[in-house]
């Protein structure tokens, strides 16, 4: 049994189109995605110092256990004040990070065209990181001399 002609046809509405709610709204999540994996990289350093403050506490454990090698106090105080910079590091990272995404978040929303800023906070951001692969490289350097 054939369908009725009426059935068949489809009615062809058009709709308005939806405005966004949030104007320039995939600029706006770009830039909370950036602020957000620069928050994440800074809890992921902050963790990292608490676990390079607490290695030595480990070191300590697992020397008392076998009789090994004994960390030297120098060494405990390294580790700890490299531990205490990296958590420093990653605080100061998020606060860096913040100011950023608040500026960039004005800029976007401003009427008239302003120019970047020439990627002055991401710098800061990527010296803040070498900074901390410095600081790890001289610590690990260290640890394996102090073994010798």
């Amino acid at each position: 049994m054939p369908w009725p002609v009426e059935a068949t046809r489809r009615r062809i509405v058009a709709r308005p189109r939806m405005q966004p709610l949030i104007e320039r709204y995939s600029d706006h999540s770009a830039n909370e995605r950036t602020f957000l994996a620069w928050v994440r990289t800074s809890i992921a350093v902050m963790a990292f110092g608490f676990l390079v403050e607490k290695f030595d506490l480990f070191l300590e454990i697992m020397t008392g256990v076998n009789g090994a090698w004994k960390p030297g106090i120098l060494g405990q105080v390294v580790g700890n004040v490299a531990g205490l910079l990296l958590i420093l590091l990653g605080g100061t990272m998020i606060v860096l990070s913040l100011i950023r995404f608040r500026r960039v978040a004005l800029n976007i929303d401003a009427v008239d065209i302003r120019p970047g800023s020439g990627g002055r906070m991401d710098t800061a951001l990527v010296s803040l990181l070498v900074l901390l692969g410095a600081t790890l490289f001289v610590y690990l350097s260290y640890t394996v001399i102090s073994r010798v």
